[in-house]
């Protein structure tokens, strides 16, 4: 199978990440932070290792600014329901996903009002609007890094340097954007960042990691009574954390404090090794391999007549590319492709409504092929030949 559906997960998985796995899931893989013996130790350790890793990726001093969670749609709930608040007012954008906009239509019961800032044709979100949204009651700006429909980058220094500025938070998508394209968080000024380990991580399925600033993370000292001082970001999940096990209280212990239960230590494991791989060949890199793969992808789809190609240049957004055959139905395509030529793809409306409303595909929806680092020149060439040849039956 030729695999361009990595918007949807990374495939196939680095050989080091599976072996990781194994090896945990053979060797050392006891419950972290539960025990003292050795494989409890062991796995403790691997997660701390796994911790530093993905930090060195995106530029956090403090590893244990990172809080683990099983996909990038939990970290965005922890970071909406963990401090949104009756009165407060969110500015988001057009290309969301749903994982950001179905919780903030379900916080609009909860007196947490929102306006989503429109995008253009090309998917693209002005930093200007956005700020220009800001209301005096403003809590927080939710936008996502790169959209996972077309893949468009969006102005996050900008509106994030203007936010912290202003002491408003900023929490940043990074579903289709960290390890696909070289990110600091630090120096990008953003309060919260969520993203998944088996996308452009290449990690497993089953991971995924809010980053919290430094400021956020210093709000987790208590007064005697046990209130958390900065009634900041609260805890989704109460439970064992293996600290303080008398207290019937959540402990206040970054980040332990978000990590209640036992944590998917094979699939972190296997993470650890994924994140080394990437720091290796440089997410620069991987961005230009993919920004090239689309380039030579939509050159080809340009020239035929019957394709409609959207989103904007491939030097504006990661390694996505979004098009329709005149005639056909995206899902018809979709299914067309894996069955004739076993090629992978994603058609429809890729759980982001507004997106499409944008660029004028919400009708039918649109086939997504999305690029990864191990994807070749021959691979795009066979999948231009097999639209050109699906398309030719249609004319």
């Amino acid at each position: 199978m030729i695999y361009l559906d990595h918007s949807a997960t990374s495939f196939p998985k680095p050989k080091g990440v599976i072996e990781e796995m194994n090896n945990c899931m053979q060797k050392y893989c006891g419950n972290p932070g539960r025990s003292g013996h050795k494989m409890s130790m062991m796995m403790g350790e691997k997660i701390y290792e796994t911790r530093k890793a993905v930090a060195n990726l995106l530029g956090v001093q403090n590893p244990s600014q990172l809080i683990f969670t099983k996909n990038t749609t939990e970290g965005l709930n922890l970071a909406l329901w963990g401090i949104l608040r009756e009165g407060d007012h969110v500015v988001t954008t057009a290309m969301e996903h749903n994982s950001v906009l179905r919780p903030l239509h379900a916080m609009e019961a909860c007196g947490v009002s929102h306006t989503v800032v429109p995008a253009d044709c090309f998917g693209e979100v002005s930093a200007k609007d956005i700020i220009a949204a800001v209301k005096p009651e403003t809590r927080m700006i939710v936008m996502t890094g790169a959209s996972n429909v077309t893949g468009t980058l969006m102005p996050v220094r900008e509106v994030c340097r203007w936010a912290n500025a202003k002491g408003i938070f900023t929490l940043i998508d990074g579903a289709q954007w960290i390890g696909s394209f070289p990110v600091n968080v630090e120096d990008l000024a953003m309060t919260m960042l969520a993203f998944p380990g088996h996308k452009g991580l290449l990690g497993p399925q089953g991971t995924g990691v809010l980053y919290v600033s430094a400021d956020q993370c210093g709000t987790f000292n208590t007064d005697d009574s046990g209130r958390n001082a900065g009634d900041l970001l609260q805890p989704l999940i109460f439970g064992g954390t293996g600290t303080a096990s008398k207290s019937l209280r959540q402990p206040r212990e970054f980040p332990e404090d978000f990590e209640a239960g036992t944590v998917n230590g094979p699939g972190l494991a296997g993470l650890g090794r994924s994140a080394e791989l990437l720091a290796r060949i440089g997410t620069e890199t991987i961005a230009f391999h993919e920004r090239e793969l689309c380039r030579e992808l939509e050159t080809h789809l340009r020239n035929m007549d019957f394709v409609t190609v959207y989103g904007p240049a491939p030097e504006r957004k990661t390694g996505i590319t979004l098009f329709n055959i005149r005639g056909l139905s995206s899902e018809e395509v979709t299914g067309r492709l894996s069955r004739e030529y076993d090629i992978a793809v994603r058609g429809g409306y890729h759980c982001a409504p507004l997106a499409h409303q944008a660029i004028g595909t919400y009708e039918g929806g649109a086939v997504r092929l999305s690029v990864g680092p191990f994807n070749t020149r021959k691979e795009i060439r066979k999948a231009a030949e097999a639209v050109y040849r699906i398309g030719k039956t249609c004319k």
